[in-house]
């Protein structure tokens, strides 16, 4: 029986990818260059400074211009965070349904602290949530288990209890290391890797509603 539903932030729960577009066309249009459009931007969005500056300005961390765009980008991005993102409809819907039930529900998200924390609050997931980690609350970030494991422990639940639902392979990763069940889903941002069928979740599903399905 699941206890907790565990999350992740960009593109599961939340459609950050306009402002994290917004972010990197600042730089863009501020050196003269035109902004790009968001589509071909959404599906870098999970990959977060590392894939958009790379589609905006074809660098790759190591490179010598990389680390100093990467953190104008973020700090672009810290100033805008919340200005068009929303979360996925069907999402307010998801959560008062599992509160409903008396399940916890959390984030777990490789998003840092500096922007998770004031994100929640502004998109009003701050003060539900159970649990909210961040990409630097634990040493290691997912792939890894142990941010999975600590959202875990903040809710008092068993890990083989939780499910968790991603958009991303590394979420379905995560999830199995940690022995909880996972969902992976089509909403998302998704990248240019392979298809989320071939991920390994024990679900895809299509719609945020389509969770309550897998709470048994």
């Amino acid at each position: 029986m699941i206890r907790c539903v565990l999350f992740d932030l960009d593109g599961t729960l939340a459609d950050t990818a306009p402002d994290l577009a917004g972010a990197l066309n600042k730089m863009r249009i501020d050196r003269g260059l035109d902004a790009l459009p968001l589509e071909p931007l959404r599906r870098m969005a999970s990959s977060g400074a590392r894939g958009l500056v790379g589609v905006g300005f074809g660098l790759k961390p190591g490179d010598a211009d990389y680390e100093a765009h990467r953190v104008e980008f973020l700090d672009n991005y810290a100033r805008a965070l919340c200005v068009h993102s929303r979360l996925f409809d069907g999402v307010h819907e998801l959560l008062d349904e599992i509160e409903s039930r008396d399940l916890k529900w959390g984030v777990v998200t490789n998003k840092a602290a500096r922007f998770t924390q004031p994100f929640a609050r502004a998109i009003g997931l701050a003060g539900r949530a159970a649990t909210i980690v961040s990409g630097d609350s634990t040493a290691h970030a997912k792939p890894h288990p142990a941010p999975l494991f600590l959202a875990a422990l903040e809710c008092g639940v068993d890990p083989a209890t939780c499910l968790y639902v991603g958009d991303d392979l590394r979420d379905i990763q995560a999830g199995h290391a940690a022995g909880m069940k996972t969902l992976a889903v089509t909403w998302g941002y998704l990248g240019d890797g392979e298809p989320p069928s071939s991920w390994g979740a024990h679900a895809v599903i299509d719609t945020p509603g389509q969770v309550l399905a897998h709470l048994g």
